[in-house]
């Protein structure tokens, strides 16, 4: 079982950015595909990034690609979110996530991982 805290969430205004953290309890190491999913008041969770094992192979959603970034530190089981440029419609609540398999493609629009953190919200005003 993996288990997964956020944290780095909070409230900012338009343009600016923040970084958020997802610690693994486990010694998941390089053994996980980490990602990122987040859901707004009223809509569906959506995914957000997601990173190889390796950390070779991050991908995107097109809402975010080229705002944000996502890395890992396999030593520290951390995967980290960079967001920058953050738009009023980026609120939601931050959902890190774990998963033995990494997916290429548009795989995560539809299915989710395997293993979820409790989430992290994030507030941008505009």
């Amino acid at each position: 079982q993996v288990q997964l805290v956020e944290s780095g969430g909070g409230l900012v205004q338009a343009g600016a950015s923040l970084r958020l953290s997802c610690v693994a309890s486990t010694r998941t190491g390089s053994g996980y595909a980490m990602g990122w999913f987040r859901q707004a008041p009223g809509k569906e969770r959506e995914f957000v990034a997601v990173i190889s094992r390796s950390g070779s192979t991050p991908q995107y959603a097109n809402s975010v690609k080229g705002r944000f970034f996502i890395s890992r530190d396999n030593p520290e089981d951390t995967v980290y979110l960079q967001m920058n440029d953050l738009k009023p419609e980026d609120t939601a609540v931050y959902y890190c996530a774990a998963d033995q398999y990494f997916h290429t493609g548009t795989y995560y629009y539809t299915n989710g991982m395997n293993y979820w953190g409790r989430g992290t919200l994030v507030t941008v005003s505009s």
